[in-house]
């Protein structure tokens, strides 16, 4: 017996946070009774589970990085009719989704899947996945202001994590610099808001790098499958911080 929002995420109907919100919004059905208690349990193997109405199956399981363009959304879906990022994945027949957010008005590296498990590996805030972003920012930020980056800095929402931080390029004339990042948290607009911090905003930002996995020279608006290799080594790097992190089957 396991949890359902695990099944389900397994299954690859949806992120596990998002299976939960499914659960609890009265959508999701076990052997013709809807369950609304995250708590609940049940067998795949025995059990007929259904997600409005329509038993879950075991898809193959899909991996993508998507080099996403700028002004692009990060979802499945928008209300206002803006471009997502779905709509670059036209050879793609399976349902997948994002694992974590790139913002609006970012660009790069974006995994994408139908593996729930995955996803809840790489984005949950235990497992302190790297991120590597070019931050190309207003003005040229001196050494002690990247010293303040490195050692945490204080946002509305708290302290950040220590940072990995130096000139990528600078501007002869000071007018702006590309400044590589690392970090090792997933909070809203997290980069933006610590650039904002030591008063030089950002006027591009850039991931090039997800765990050990790289952009390279992957094209704008392309995306390509990601190799058995690739995913054992973000599924290994992920698990390598959280010893309690359940086995790949």
């Amino acid at each position: 017996m396991e949890r359902l929002q695990k099944i389900l995420a397994g299954a690859g109907v949806a992120s596990r946070r998002k299976c939960e919100e499914l659960i609890l919004s009265g959508k999701v059905q076990v052997n013709g009774e809807t369950v609304t208690e995250l708590g609940t349990k049940a067998d795949p193997a025995a059990d007929v589970i259904t997600v409005d109405g329509k038993p879950i199956g075991a898809e193959k399981k899909l991996y993508l990085v998507f080099n996403k363009p700028k002004g692009v959304i990060t979802s499945a879906a928008d209300p206002q009719g803006r471009k997502i990022v779905t709509d670059y994945l036209k050879g793609v027949k399976e349902r997948v989704y994002p694992v974590g957010r790139l913002d609006y008005d970012t660009e790069g590296l974006l995994l994408l899947t139908n593996d729930g498990e995955f996803a809840h590996l790489l984005t949950h805030p235990k497992h302190h996945v790297p991120k590597t972003y070019h931050a190309t920012v207003k003005g040229v930020p001196h050494g002690d202001d990247l010293e303040k980056l490195k050692k945490g800095i204080m946002l509305e929402d708290g302290i950040t994590a220590p940072a990995e931080v130096e000139y990528h390029d600078v501007d002869p004339e000071g007018k702006f610099a590309t400044i590589s990042i690392t970090i090792h948290e997933g909070r809203n607009r997290q980069v933006r808001r610590m650039f904002d911090a030591i008063s030089h905003p950002v006027s591009k930002l850039k991931r090039i790098s997800f765990g050990d996995l790289y952009l390279g020279n992957l094209k704008r608006g392309l995306y390509r499958h990601l190799t058995k290799e690739e995913v054992d080594g973000l599924y290994k790097q992920a698990r390598s911080a959280s010893p309690t992190s359940p086995k790949r089957k």
